[in-house]
């Protein structure tokens, strides 16, 4: 018999203020790298609300009230934990870095439309993840983990949850001077044609000295729902960055310029940089330019370039 779990009002407020002492708590302990997490809590917040209205009630599982839950329980997890790891993407594209063995990787990312197309502002993406290290080696290494993805639509959002995992040597590991190599498998949702991406890529990458790491893939993906404004089939495309820590203004910096190729949601070029508050903790701002402003990235909303926060911390 499926069960119904509602929120009485008085559950509803008791869960908002648990939920924002949480946050004071944090910003009080550390001012700065909470600050990438606002746009992504207004979304929620907004969305929250928007869903009441429509649905008259409350889910005690629904996805902002699953969003405020996760949130709090990682904060409160890291607050308590050392952290040590390095993220394992670029700005947009997969990297071929890994998350290493027994640790945790937490990204809050956020992006918000930046541009009207036909008078619309399109709804903001915001994706909380875990990723962890999935082997002991330091040659053979691999990752896997999970998104929690708002896409701003209620079709979309009713299925939110999106799974990634990745296999491949560092630079060096195969012989002297080898480039890195990744293969991995991302965006693997749980509806079929319409949230299971399931993009499969490939990736090798160099550091060159003083240029910087230079990195080659391709990708492909489901045809069904990777696909143009036509919805003519566009699943394919190439991967490919440059980055490069900037030791010569700041040790905290890092640049970075990715491109995914394609005519889909997800083609896009995008430039950007971080700033490490700490070993543990960094925020990249960053820019979208879209391959295909036509294209749809959700049922009703079109491809305008975006303004993106990603805060990462690494455990």
């Amino acid at each position: 018999m499926k069960k119904n779990y509602f929120c009485s009002e008085k559950q509803k407020h008791e869960m908002t203020n648990r939920f924002s002492l949480t946050l004071k708590f944090y910003f009080m302990k550390n001012k700065t790298i909470l600050l990438a997490a606002f746009p992504t809590l207004a979304g929620l917040v907004a969305e929250s609300k928007a869903n009441e209205q429509k649905r008259g009630q409350a889910s005690l599982f629904s996805k902002p009230k699953l969003g405020y839950g996760i949130l709090t329980f990682v904060i409160v997890f890291v607050l308590n934990m050392d952290l040590n790891a390095t993220p394992s993407t670029q700005i947009w594209i997969p990297s071929t870095d890994f998350q290493a063995w027994k640790t945790l990787h937490l990204g809050i990312d956020n992006y918000l439309r930046t541009e009207k197309i036909d008078g619309v502002r399109g709804a903001g993406i915001y994706d909380i993840g875990l990723t962890t290290g999935l082997l002991p080696f330091k040659k053979f290494q691999g990752e896997i983990g999970v998104d929690y993805l708002s896409m701003g639509d209620n079709v979309y959002d009713d299925h939110p949850i999106y799974f990634n995992a990745k296999l491949g040597f560092p630079e060096g590991a195969l012989f002297k001077n080898a480039p890195a190599i990744a293969v991995g498998a991302a965006n693997v949702g749980l509806k079929k044609n319409l949230t299971n991406y399931n993009i499969i890529y490939g990736e090798i990458a160099k550091t060159l000295p003083i240029v910087g790491r230079l990195s080659i893939g391709y990708y492909t993906g489901n045809e069904k729902i990777l696909v143009d404004e036509n919805l003519k089939k566009a699943n394919s495309g190439l991967l490919v960055s440059w980055d490069r820590a900037m030791p010569e203004i700041s040790d905290k910096l890092w640049l970075a310029v990715d491109y995914q190729g394609g005519k889909n949601s997800f083609g896009a070029l995008n430039v950007g940089f971080s700033w490490a508050f700490s070993k543990n903790v960094s925020v990249i701002c960053g820019y979208d330019f879209y391959n295909n402003k036509k294209a749809y990235y959700n049922m009703n909303n079109q491809n305008a370039n975006s303004f993106t926060t990603q805060l990462d911390i690494n455990f």
